[in-house]
């Protein structure tokens, strides 16, 4: 049987921390807060694997009440999902991905950021897709105030 999963994150932007996505360090003046790296795209990815099993979401898993989380690189809290959905009997079979962000521009970025994630999550690199799209300056995403990414996977389970 194949399950499908959607995901979702946003994060703000804040001074003082680098930007993360998709494992790949971008230049900018500013990075996304949170607990761990703030890999808004990895959450994405995460949290559609969680979902297409109905394992609940990241915070469940990775609390960010949790010190051990602090500052984690969400690319490792992937490969742990990757884990817990394997245990459930799912496999893996590909991922489409979308980063929403005003600036910086993405497009020479995204081939590394979807080998990154590939690597992560166990995949061959032709069976992830990392897009990026910006919102024309509408909304909070717009305005620059954060940085949100989708992600839809598939997952196989049973034999």
């Amino acid at each position: 049987m194949t399950r499908v999963g959607f995901g979702f994150d946003l994060h703000p932007l804040v001074a003082d921390r680098p930007l993360v996505l998709g494992g790949v360090t971008v230049a900018s003046d500013r990075g996304l807060g949170g607990h761990s790296d703030a890999d808004v795209l990895a959450h994405a990815v995460g949290e559609a694997l969680l979902g297409a099993l109905a394992l609940g979401d990241l915070g469940r898993h990775f609390p960010d009440t949790d010190p051990r989380y602090r500052g984690i690189s969400s690319l490792e809290l992937l490969r742990r999902v990757v884990e817990l959905v394997g245990a459930q009997g799912g496999r893996l079979v590909n991922v489409d991905a979308t980063v929403l962000a005003e600036a910086p521009r993405l497009a020479p970025h995204l081939p590394a950021m979807a080998r990154r994630l590939a690597e992560a999550l166990g995949l061959p690199a032709d069976r992830v897709s990392v897009k990026a799209k910006s919102p024309e300056g509408l909304g909070l995403v717009g305005r620059r105030e954060g940085i949100a990414a989708m992600a839809v996977v598939g997952v196989e389970v049973g034999p």
